[in-house]
């Protein structure tokens, strides 16, 4: 089964007088890598909400925004230092004395002084809100894993119609290389016409020979079988239900590995152009698998 890691999920829930809104995003990443933002009071959650994450997702970067918001009057409350507003105040009135100043002393010199006005600091029940918050973990992550799904289902639909081209090339493959005795037998006949200008009669024993040894020494059967064998594990992987990026990366090199032995014992050009398209195929599908989970 083919994931994408990239996705998007968003999940919102009012349970009493709070909400809670949860955001997650997932990327490429090598390993499973969770980040996580949440207000600092629910921080005793973290644990608990990356465990949730990795029961349902094998690797990527999991970006989580957790906010939470207070809908009661609670967190709109403020309270008043008293003995400092009227350590301040004496203090005004002592220079308004002073100076002989005739006028009110405003609010505001009283409020903008930092520590007389403050809000109340409110101790939610953390515990009471840890199964809201698991299960709208649980539901954005539903829908993330089905996003990641649905993307495999487009990446699966690319791979089975670059694999169908490069099946189709290895057939072709093995068609042009069945015919490099008679190729090979004529190219070296040509040279040695051409060295000795037709003056020395050709040996037709010797010629038999070297060219044996050209069609040994360029046998690409052995990289077919093992080729055709990557494309049909490959298959087998994308069809299994775990994860399969890093199996399929790894096929991938065997395949890269393949085909460049089979270009370096190419006999003739139009082999040479189909092994050039099929690597360009395989490098098209890399790229991709990178972003395979």
């Amino acid at each position: 089964m083919i994931n994408s890691m990239t996705a998007f999920a968003r999940a919102e829930r009012v349970e009493g007088d709070f909400t809670l809104l949860i955001e997650i995003r997932s990327y490429n990443s090598r390993y499973l890598d969770i980040a996580l933002r949440i207000p600092q009071k629910y921080l005793v959650l973290e644990n608990k909400i990356k465990d949730i994450i990795s029961s349902r997702v094998d690797r990527g970067r999991i970006e989580i925004n957790i906010q939470i918001r207070d809908n009661s009057d609670v967190p709109f409350a403020f309270e008043i230092d008293e003995r400092k507003a009227a350590a301040y105040y004496k203090v005004l009135v002592r220079l308004k004395e002073q100076f002989n100043i005739d006028t009110e002393i405003p609010l505001n010199l009283l409020a903008d002084v930092e520590g007389i006005i403050q809000p109340v600091q409110i101790d939610r029940d953390v515990e009471a809100c840890r199964p809201v918050v698991e299960d709208c973990i649980s539901k954005a992550l539903s829908d993330l894993v089905a996003m990641r799904k649905k993307e495999g289902d487009f990446l699966v639909k690319d791979f089975n119609k670059r694999l169908d081209f490069i099946e189709k090339s290895i057939n072709q493959i093995k068609k042009e290389s069945s015919g490099l005795l008679y190729y090979y037998q004529e190219r070296l006949k040509e040279r040695i016409a051409i060295l000795t200008r037709d003056a020395v009669e050709i040996d037709p024993v010797r010629i038999a020979q070297e060219v044996a040894f050209l069609v040994d020494r360029s046998d690409i059967s052995e990289e077919i079988i093992r080729a055709e064998s990557h494309i049909k594990q490959f298959y087998a992987i994308m069809d299994s239900e775990d994860p399969s990026g890093r199996k399929l990366n790894f096929l991938l090199q065997e395949l890269n590995r393949e085909f460049n032995t089979i270009g370096s014992k190419a006999g003739n050009a139009d082999m040479s152009h189909m092994i050039v398209a099929v690597k360009s195929e395989l490098e098209k599908i890399r790229e991709q698998v990178q972003n395979v989970e």
